[in-house]
């Protein structure tokens, strides 16, 4: 029988499982993280139970995921590589251990689902037509999410903008507009000028998550909720904030200029990361904005972190300041 209190995170080394995995231990959650790696089958640290496993052996879930209610899908292939692959199988297994223990899945969602007929105002019942491979992959995803709610388990899915956060290095911020390790003297901005763009504090989606939780008996078998998030209503918030961060922790005042796209149309044909990132560039050539009205109705108001903090927080955690050179 499931313990209510006991959550699994798989991806608990990465950006978003590992925040949620921090707020749910805070929130009192008994935190099961499993991760890959050497080292001993079962380790106590941080407040967690760390186990060793791979999300691609199924037997290796379902022992992690023993007596669990709460199983977190917050893993996915490093760099975008071999998503057709790999992502469905992790995704199954998945799905197998939270039947097993009549627990409910959380997985946070992304834009990818949806193709320009969605757009510019994207909502819970928003059509999803996907205009790229990965975006086919996550639909899918997602439809046999569905199908497992019908069959056990119970679904929740929070869809928010591009991830940003201290412990985040796979997404655009840090792999684009700035240089972990590095002071920041240009910021290079993927946008078109003028176009807007969604952005996700990490802390706030994984605090909507634990929030959501704790309400879960009362949500339907499958649900899904949209983060308004960080709205950048031109390409310039996220850039000006970043000025101001380094401003006032270094002193100076990085520039702002486009983000290079023609080096990755060269690179491409090379190298499947870059072909994969490429794909996504419609993303940055339209605005989209995410609609919460049923979040805040459930919850009456959306976990957020003014910018300006959050942006100083990701950049220490970067280490672009507080010692960085």
């Amino acid at each position: 029988m499931a313990n209510r209190d006991t959550a699994l995170v798989l991806g608990a080394n990465g950006g978003i499982g590992g925040e949620a995995a921090r707020q749910l231990r805070d929130a009192g959650w008994h935190v099961r993280a499993l991760a890959r790696g050497a080292g001993q089958a079962v380790e106590h640290k941080d407040g967690m139970t760390w186990l060793r496993g791979d999300a691609m052996h199924r037997h290796d879930v379902a022992a992690a995921a023993k007596g669990c209610a709460v199983i977190v899908h917050a893993v996915n292939p490093p760099g975008y590589r071999r998503w057709p692959e790999l992502v469905l199988p992790m995704l199954a297994n998945t799905i197998a251990a939270a039947t097993a223990e009549a627990a409910t899945i959380v997985l946070p969602g992304t834009l990818y689902n949806y193709g320009p007929d969605a757009f510019p105002v994207l909502n819970e019942d928003s059509p999803q037509h996907p205009a790229t491979r990965k975006g086919a992959i996550r639909v899918e995803m997602e439809a046999r999410l569905a199908n497992a709610s019908r069959e056990g388990a119970r679904v929740l899915i929070v869809r928010a903008g591009d991830f940003f956060g201290p412990s985040a290095r796979n997404n655009w911020f840090s792999q684009g507009l700035v240089t972990p390790g590095e002071r920041v003297r240009t910021v290079r901005y993927p946008g078109r000028k003028g176009v807007g763009h969604q952005w996700a504090y990490l802390p706030d989606v994984a605090r909507t998550m634990v929030e959501l939780l704790a309400r879960r008996d009362t949500l339907a078998p499958f649900a899904t909720f949209h983060m308004a998030g960080q709205w950048d209503p031109d390409g310039t918030r996220m850039s000006d904030a970043i000025r101001r961060v380094m401003e006032r922790h270094t002193g100076s005042t990085p520039r702002v200029s486009a983000f290079p796209w023609w080096m990755l149309m060269l690179a491409s044909p090379f190298v499947q990361t870059v072909r994969e990132i490429r794909e996504m560039r419609y993303l940055w050539r339209t605005p989209v904005r995410m609609d919460n009205t049923r979040l805040t109705a459930l919850l009456g108001h959306e976990p957020h972190t003014p910018l300006d903090d959050a942006v100083a927080a990701t950049l220490k955690g970067l280490g672009c300041i507080g010692g960085a050179e």
